[in-house]
């Protein structure tokens, strides 16, 4: 390999000139909602976003500080129609340039997908580092990766990203290598070979995820081997998920108030009620507006939630927009293949109720309690720990839909009988007959009944 290709490899790996990866903690940064107006969203191919411009840009600044960017100003700006080369106007593309020379700003995040011909244009016109939505959160994501396969899964989605802004972020791309003699012609340019290497680079990422993923399937064998029912957490970006995972299981997962504080999925054991085990798992946030790539790049991780015998919609009800974020989250969960509809599966819980004022909670809690039974959601504040015990009984509830209830009577001698009930069922009620023996109500999953009545013949289903 020649010097000057193992110089190409080394810049692919780590491209020097993207601004999203140059940026420095503390960078002024100017944070811009282009917005269409009311009577231009929905229009032509983009579908309507049902959030309001203020929430809207309030949630382009949180992502802008979940980096650390020193968000010095926002602006809400009206447009009608994106322009093919700045995406703004003339007229806003210069008043924002004064917003800039009077700041100081350094970085300029817009709020949504850029061309890299817009990107470029708006660089030269501002003489600032522009990013878009896709590429901040595309750093928040690799930043926040810690296991193989989530590392993996953003540097394939950032190559994505990068292979189609080479000629805007290096310099040296317009020169042309010269053919080898016998192929004849000029050969091929230098944005070809980088864009070459960026796919063969994307191929190798392809075929370790493949990997990846066969050890994830291995272990979703075994699990479902233990058999242990999964219970999977979903919400926006923020809910609270990370903190009710931390509570439910007494762990110790990174949660914080920051957009996508976790990104890798984590597995925990919890106990139910009365004793039966299940397997809480923590996903990714969803957002509005996520990049396609990304959603494409995720989905693997979101296999548990596809096959979760429970779904915990965990909505942060405290927050404006939580309506418009709760129709995200399904519109995401129907794209997976989970019918958000279907409320066997399906818990909505609301979350954060102790940052709500104390009329605001009692109506919430008023309007919950008028829903169907089998609709009502679970009102709690994973943080306090308020409302917990009735999340984890109803899951119970949930998972027994269906499952036998056996009374077995069991000698005071037979402690192993009596142990494997308590791990492998729940014991429902336990009570002392005449002669001393210990009678257990147990209900068990039906995968699991041949093993009972191999251990208590005498066991009778009593429903």
């Amino acid at each position: 390999m020649s010097g000057e290709e193992r110089g190409r490899d080394k810049i692919v790996s780590k491209p020097p000139a993207e601004p999203e990866k140059a940026i420095a903690s503390g960078t002024p940064t100017l944070v811009i909602g282009p917005y269409p107006s009311r009577s231009a969203a929905g229009e032509g191919d983009r579908p309507p976003n049902l959030r309001e411009r203020a929430a809207r840009l309030g949630e382009a600044v949180g992502l802008a500080a979940a980096i650390d960017l020193a968000v010095v100003e926002s602006l809400d700006v009206v447009i009608r129609a994106p322009r093919p080369a700045t995406y703004l106007g003339k007229g806003k593309v210069e008043e924002v340039k004064g917003v800039i020379a009077a700041h100081g700003i350094k970085l300029v995040m817009m709020d949504t997908a850029l061309t890299p011909v817009q990107q470029r244009n708006l660089e030269k016109e501002w003489g600032a580092k522009v990013i878009d939505r896709t590429g901040l959160i595309l750093e928040i994501f690799g930043r926040r990766a810690r296991t193989k396969e989530g590392t993996l899964q953003v540097e394939l989605a950032h190559l994505d990203y990068q292979k189609s802004r080479l000629v805007r972020s290096w310099t040296h791309l317009e020169r042309q290598r010269g053919g080898f003699g016998f192929l004849g012609g000029p050969g091929e340019t230098q944005i070809e070979a980088d864009r070459r290497i960026i796919q063969e680079r994307m191929v190798r990422i392809e075929r370790d995820l493949e990997q990846v993923k066969r050890t994830r399937t291995l272990h979703r064998a075994g699990r479902r081997r233990t058999p242990y029912p999964i219970v999977a957490l979903v919400g926006y970006t923020n809910a609270g998920k990370s903190t009710l995972f931390n509570r439910l299981t007494k762990a110790e997962v990174f949660a914080e108030d920051l957009l996508f504080a976790t990104l890798d999925p984590t597995a925990r054991v919890v106990k139910l009620p009365h004793g039966a085990p299940v397997i809480l798992s923590d996903t990714v946030g969803f957002i509005s507006d996520l990049p396609t790539m990304l959603v494409a790049a995720f989905r693997a991780t979101l296999e548990d939630v596809i096959e979760a015998d429970v779904v915990l919609h965990v909505r942060d009800v405290s927050h404006g927009d939580t309506e418009a974020q709760a129709a995200d989250v399904s519109a995401i969960l129907r794209d997976l293949g989970v019918d958000p509809d279907r409320h066997e599966k399906l818990i909505e819980v609301w979350n954060k109720v102790d940052a709500l004022p104390e009329h605001e909670r009692e109506a919430l809690l008023t309007r919950a309690a008028m829903r169907p039974a089998e609709t009502r959601p679970v009102a709690i504040s994973a943080l306090t720990g308020e409302g917990t015990d009735r999340l984890l009984a109803l899951i119970e509830d949930r998972l027994a839909g269906g499952r036998p209830v056996y009374r077995v009577t069991v000698s005071p001698s037979d402690g192993a009988t009596q142990a494997w009930l308590h791990q492998e069922g729940e014991v429902l009620e336990r009570r002392s007959d005449a002669d001393g023996n210990a009678v257990l109500l147990v209900r068990i999953a039906p995968e699991k009944e041949p093993r009972l009545l191999r251990r208590a013949p005498g066991a009778k289903k009593v429903r």
